[in-house]
């Protein structure tokens, strides 16, 4: 029997080893960051490749930490994202802190190829960071922009 080790949502597994991959993240400048980002077929969605794409993707989130990643910030120009805000992620954050932020738990998901449709005008603050801005984290005001 192979021995144990850990499998890329980082369970104990009796299936072998399996790697854990950490991709480098893209910071502000990186002229990938502003490529609008290509959409993939279904073919393509279920390959080999982007599903291993898409676990080297969560590792890099969780090792980061990060709440989300889209490819392009690891270099890849295609329209995915990885979303996950563990509770262990806001422990250290009190009631107020965690309403003024909306934070709640979210488990682990895949968004590919998103389109957004605006119902009604926004017109909110959020509190916002990004992993390809590090360091960096604020209360951002969020208008939708038309055209």
């Amino acid at each position: 029997m192979p021995a144990a080790g850990k499998d890329l949502a980082g369970e104990t597994s009796q299936r072998g080893w399996f790697v854990e991959v950490i991709l480098k993240i893209c910071e502000v400048g990186n002229p990938v960051l502003r490529k609008i980002a290509r959409s993939l077929s279904a073919d393509e969605i279920r390959s080999k490749e982007i599903q291993d794409l898409i676990g080297h993707m969560r590792d890099t989130m969780r090792d980061a930490p990060g709440v989300g990643l889209a490819a392009p910030q690891i270099g890849e120009s295609l329209q995915i994202a990885v979303i996950e805000d563990r509770a262990e992620y806001q422990k250290g954050l009190t009631a107020e802190q965690l309403n003024e932020r909306q934070r709640f738990p979210v488990d682990f998901q895949v968004i590919v190829n998103p389109q957004l449709e605006l119902f009604a005008p926004a017109d909110v603050s959020f509190h916002e960071g990004c992993l390809s801005i590090p360091r960096l984290m604020a209360m951002v005001r969020d208008r939708p922009r038309f055209g």
